[in-house]
């Protein structure tokens, strides 16, 4: 692993851990994510707590946190197994953030703006499959699990070199959900409602 490789791993990282819905919440003076609706500071949330437009800017931010350091090391030439480890970082960065006492959100943004740059083709597969499942379930968890647990299938199909990246994050992401499916398998997991 070069210097450069080390270099962009923490970079992933720093810019990882920019709380995109905590400080937009902030900014909309909005009640914190973290203490309100789900608790986790992801789009989906903030959508809950204050409306669409908000959720949209988290969402913008959240999938660039993935896609920039991913980008750079994409064009100075690093290897598809050292982007995964850059998207990895990114990952990490989100859910444990350092600027917010390492409590984060769980990724699936992040993740996703990390496979853009070296696979549009599956990105796009990703949102339309999350889109699919979430307009016909309610539930943004199983949307998530459904789509990273494809994101692999998606990834051997169209870029084969950036399988084994695409399912560290993918197992990253479901190691994060690990509570949405204890309740997804006990029927206690809730449908998507916007606070009033």
């Amino acid at each position: 692993m070069t210097a450069l490789t080390i270099l962009m791993i923490l970079t992933a990282y720093l810019l990882g851990s920019i709380s995109s819905a905590v400080l937009i919440c902030k900014l909309w003076g909005l009640p914190d994510p973290r203490k309100e609706g789900s608790g986790n500071p992801g789009a989906t949330n903030v959508y809950r707590v204050g409306g669409k437009i908000p959720a949209l800017l988290t969402l913008w931010f959240d999938v660039l946190k993935g896609m920039v350091p991913v980008w750079g090391s994409y064009f100075l030439g690093i290897e598809p197994f050292f982007l995964g480890l850059i998207a990895v970082a990114a990952c990490l960065g989100h859910i444990f953030p350092l600027y917010f006492h390492f409590r984060g959100g769980k990724a699936v943004a992040t993740a996703l703006g990390a496979m853009f740059p070296v696979a549009w083709e599956m990105a796009l597969l990703l949102i339309a499959t999350w889109l699919v499942v979430f307009k016909i379930s309610k539930v943004s968890s199983l949307a998530a699990l459904i789509t990273v647990c494809l994101a692999p299938f998606y990834a051997y199909w169209i870029k084969p070199q950036y399988t084994v990246p695409v399912i560290m994050i993918s197992l990253l992401i479901l190691w994060r959900h690990q509570s949405n499916i204890v309740r997804l398998t006990s029927g206690q997991e809730k449908g998507f409602k916007r606070r009033q």
